[in-house]
């Protein structure tokens, strides 16, 4: 299993959980998390990732497919999508940078609604 494919099943381990540990084991404490590449900002830091996902309340509970697609020791980019079953299904990219220890110091995601339910 390569390192990107840990840090996304420790990525919807912790989206799951919401637990600070599970975040805190895929994300530096000075992370940056973008929703969308040309958002104002991102919400940054440990705490407020934890927070931002304590306080989403999921329509279902989601099914994820991803694939890696570029990876090096510094990047993953991943695309897959999220489905939130009889509600709305996402396709995503997925843009990981690396830190040093292995975890995220920024995170992008690059979705669209998927218009076919197929």
């Amino acid at each position: 299993m390569s390192h990107t494919e840990e840090w996304l099943d420790g990525y919807f381990r912790a989206w799951r959980s919401k637990n600070a540990d599970d975040v805190h084991a895929i994300f530096t404490e000075d992370a940056e998390y973008w929703f969308q590449p040309d958002d104002p900002g991102p919400v940054r830091g440990l705490d407020a990732i934890v927070s931002m996902w304590g306080e989403s309340k999921e329509p279902t509970e989601p099914v994820f497919e991803f694939a890696v697609l570029i990876e090096d020791e510094h990047l993953g980019i991943a695309k897959g999508w999220v489905d939130y079953p009889g509600h709305q299904r996402y396709s995503n990219l997925w843009e990981i940078r690396f830190g040093d220890d292995g975890r995220a110091t920024r995170f992008v995601e690059w979705y669209m609604k998927a218009t076919d339910r197929t």
